[in-house]
């Protein structure tokens, strides 16, 4: 027993040490592919006459640094939003995604280290007389003890690493996911805030609209049936109040989809959710004052750039993990115990036991599955790569698209708001002159119609305006703080 134990020593010192100190990675140097897209972000000119834009300021804060309590300064927003983050269905699934990944990367990561079993077994067995070759019978039993190492690999070629590193980095991948999957369910939540406060606000300009031209035909009726008015004036101003009525309860209807449509984003119920208003111009202005940066910036922003990275990561460590299975194999199982007739006498001396068994595995004949597996996985690399450029391009377009919404959009609401002063006073001077007989009723309804429209294209451009500087924020990669 003394000569054992340094064996068993030595041993298992060159057993660890083997098994941590081997692996050689044969997976490609990983190199970040050139981002497929130009070095700045369009300039877009403002077309002539264009106002109301509204260019961030020298000092105005990266959308990563403004945290969406800061950005969206409306309390009953943030609430949801708060809401959201902690019931929506995306984002827990995008969470347990997390969880799952971070499982198998522990699993995978454990190849790395040798397994080490304890074992305690009673045998038991007779062998007849005839076998013996005494003509008797014997009964006989055995009790073991020991630690064994099962079949551990070297990783001399970097295989076990290479799927250890994969799985990692579709761990990370999966992490960047839900930042990106926070990001959507952010701007998501905002945008259907907002769309459900534009269509309460429409339902309200067609509500009044509709009750001031029923009066008005209530009116033109009563004039009919004393002989001041025609029944032409009568069937225009049904036509009108009917236009109205209809247009208020299609609106009512978008209205209730739309707070459907937020219930289903938050989560839950939310409660007092007709409560609120648009934002102000003011605020629209601060949330379009956003800078816009260098498209490389996109790189360390996006979430969604960062994930597609990391699943490119994993699928070139797999391509080592593939050209490491044309190499040898090479396996240890080792085990240390003690053997006795009897329990009592288990852990006696002259009874300990020890076996050491080094395997090594040489690929000859795979029927090309070793080529094809390399081929696999060089062909998803390329994949990912794909994969990765196109994230980039889908990002670039979409702060290119908001930022040539925030251009043009602001001169548009100016002028749209234009057109509602002008269509107002427009009215207000035809009733006049038919109030002194100078103008027709006609020319009043007409300008109560459009009237009407110019109100309810203010409200649509405002939202658009709303809507693109919510875009411009999340393509920048703002809503994680």
């Amino acid at each position: 027993m003394t000569t054992t134990k340094p064996t068993l020593r030595s041993t298992a010192a060159v057993l660890l040490a083997a098994g941590l100190l081997s692996a050689c990675s044969m997976a490609p140097v990983y190199e970040r592919p050139a981002a497929p897209v130009a070095a700045e972000f369009p300039a877009n000119a403002p077309a002539a006459g264009a106002t109301g834009t509204v260019p961030p300021a020298a000092d105005a804060r990266a959308a990563v640094d403004t945290g969406w309590r800061e950005f969206f300064a409306d309390e009953r927003l943030q609430q949801l939003i708060a809401t959201a983050l902690e019931n929506n269905r995306d984002l827990r699934t995008a969470a347990l995604r997390i969880e799952e990944a971070r499982a198998a990367y522990n699993i995978q990561r454990a190849d790395r280290l040798p397994s080490v079993n304890a074992n305690l077994s009673e045998t038991r067995g007779k062998t007849p007389g005839f076998v013996n070759g005494t003509g008797q019978s014997i009964t006989g039993g055995r009790f073991d003890a020991g630690l064994s190492i099962p079949s551990f690999e070297l990783d001399f070629f970097g295989r076990v690493k290479s799927l250890s590193d994969a799985a990692l980095a579709t761990y990370l991948a999966s992490d960047e996911a839900r930042q990106a999957a926070q990001i959507g369910i952010v701007a998501e939540v905002a945008k259907a805030y907002f769309t459900e406060r534009a269509y309460a606000e429409q339902y309200s300009l067609a509500q009044r609209t509709y009750e001031a031209r029923r009066r008005t035909y209530e009116l033109t009726q009563q004039r009919v049936e004393v002989g001041a008015s025609s029944r032409l004036d009568l069937r225009s101003n049904e036509t009108l109040m009917e236009t109205a009525r209809a247009s208020a309860l299609a609106l009512a209807r978008q209205r209730a989809q739309a707070e459907n449509a937020l219930t289903l984003l938050v989560g839950a119920p939310p409660a007092q959710a007709a409560s609120g208003v648009m934002a102000t111009d003011a605020q629209i202005d601060a949330m379009s004052a956003v800078p816009a940066g260098l498209p490389s910036d996109l790189l360390a922003r996006r979430p969604d750039i960062r994930a597609a990275e990391q699943r490119l990561k994993a699928a070139n460590a797999n391509i080592g993990a593939a050209r490491a299975a044309f190499f040898p194999r090479i396996s240890l199982t080792a085990a240390i115990g003690s053997a006795s007739p009897e329990f009592s006498g288990l852990f006696d001396g002259g009874n300990g036991t020890w076996s050491f068994v080094p395997q090594l595995t040489l690929p000859i004949f795979q029927g090309g599955r070793n080529v094809a597996n390399l081929n696999l996985a060089e062909v998803r690399k390329n994949i990912a790569v794909a994969d990765y450029e196109k994230t980039i391009q889908v990002a670039f377009r979409e702060v290119a698209d908001a930022l040539a919404a925030r251009t043009y959009l602001g001169g548009q609401v100016a002028a749209q708001r234009a057109i509602q002063d002008a269509q107002a006073d427009r009215l207000r001077l035809l009733q006049l002159r038919f109030e002194n007989g100078v103008a027709s009723s006609l020319d009043v309804l007409d300008a109560q119609r459009e009237l009407f429209t110019a109100e309810q294209q203010l409200v649509q451009a405002r939202l658009l305006r709303t809507t693109s500087a919510i875009d411009l924020y999340r393509a920048l990669g703002g809503g994680l703080k």
